[in-house]
């Protein structure tokens, strides 16, 4: 059984009993019945996942990962590939939008270079899993070959494992990668069967020219490999990414080890559609962070069934959204464990 096929097979159901006493709790708190909306649920879904009835929430990581894509030769981004290497170095000096917010929310940022198009200098903060030096170009051929999608999803997988042993009781997903977009959309469609112009957005600034014209290279990607959903490795082979191939074993890891997985954007939900493929058990351990400005990203959330926290017409990726339901999550499970009981604080129950 390979290292993939290991972890999916230890992806159960959410704990049942966990829920029912997490959600008892809820109902005995100094508040009205479901007076706390999102945060009741967030907790009672986080108690189903860890199997704590009152989870606690103290490591707390965010896995950003780079790649590259062969597709930016189309002219499909308004940045050049230059710029991801620059952001993973960004990264590892703390200078970044992610840096920030992680900083905010108590979370250590873990960067992994799962495929950047150019060596990268060691850091003692800088995971190298480089696959290879980018994907090829998806426009003409496949983007990456079936080994190298495995390898990607099993690289996730071993970091996610990785970072668990040092304690993780959250993981959020980040991304950086310029034409990661385009690579999100093909895999959008693939799997929602939704035209390529409903699912495909300005990514890091197009003008309507530069717009149609990635939705022509998007549609010749997909026309060129024929991914079909039912083979998730497929999808990521042909219009995938090494970032997005680590995010989806990043993804699986997190359910196989019963630890809740805040997904940040368009990139992650790209993400998150192969996952599910590969079992969709795994979305049950999802907490989508927020909803992309991104055209594709409410389709994904459709196709799932996943409603997101938070919807700031954000579309930085990096793992910005994820870090700050990450924080929102840790608020939802302290008010499961913190807030006194109607019992505890001697308060009558009738409050409406």
């Amino acid at each position: 059984m390979s290292k993939l096929e290991e972890t999916i097979s230890l992806i159960g159901a959410l704990d049942q009993d966990a829920m029912a006493s997490a959600r008892a709790r809820q109902d005995t708190l100094t508040k009205p019945l479901g007076s706390l909306g999102r945060l009741e649920e967030l907790s009672i879904q986080m108690a189903g996942i860890t199997g704590q009835p009152q989870p606690r929430i103290q490591h707390k990581v965010i896995i950003t990962m780079a790649g590259d894509h062969g597709v930016v030769a189309e002219g499909v981004s308004a940045y050049p590939q230059e710029v991801t290497p620059q952001m993973v170095y960004n990264f590892l000096r703390g200078g970044a939008g992610i840096n920030v917010l992680a900083r905010h929310a108590g979370a250590r940022v873990v960067v992994v270079d799962m495929g950047v198009a150019c060596r990268i200098d060691p850091h003692p903060d800088l995971i190298d899993r480089k696959v290879a030096m980018g994907t090829r170009n998806m426009a003409i051929g496949p983007a990456m070959s079936r080994d190298e999608a495995r390898r990607s999803v099993e690289a996730g997988i071993e970091i996610l494992e990785a970072e668990a042993s040092r304690g993780l009781d959250i993981v959020g997903t980040g991304d950086m990668g310029i034409g990661n977009t385009t690579a999100s959309s093909a895999i959008t469609a693939a799997f929602t069967g939704c035209s390529v112009e409903v699912l495909t957005g300005r990514g890091t600034g197009l003008n309507d020219e530069q717009l149609h014209h990635k939705v022509r290279v998007i549609r010749r990607a997909l026309e060129v490999n024929r991914p079909d959903p039912a083979d998730p490795l497929g999808v990521l082979a042909g219009v995938g990414g090494f970032e997005i191939g680590g995010l989806v074993g990043v993804i699986l890891g997190a359910a196989a080890s019963r630890i809740p997985v805040v997904i940040d954007g368009f990139i992650s939900g790209a993400a998150a559609l192969i996952a599910c493929g590969f079992c969709p058990q795994a979305r049950d351990y999802l907490i989508p962070a927020h909803r992309s400005v991104e055209a594709g990203h409410r389709a994904i959330f459709e196709h799932l069934r996943l409603k997101p926290l938070l919807d700031m017409d954000l579309r930085l990726g990096e793992g910005t959204g994820a870090a700050l339901a990450i924080f929102i999550a840790e608020a939802a499970a302290r008010i499961l464990s913190e807030m006194a009981t109607f019992g505890e604080a001697g308060v009558s129950e009738a409050l409406e």
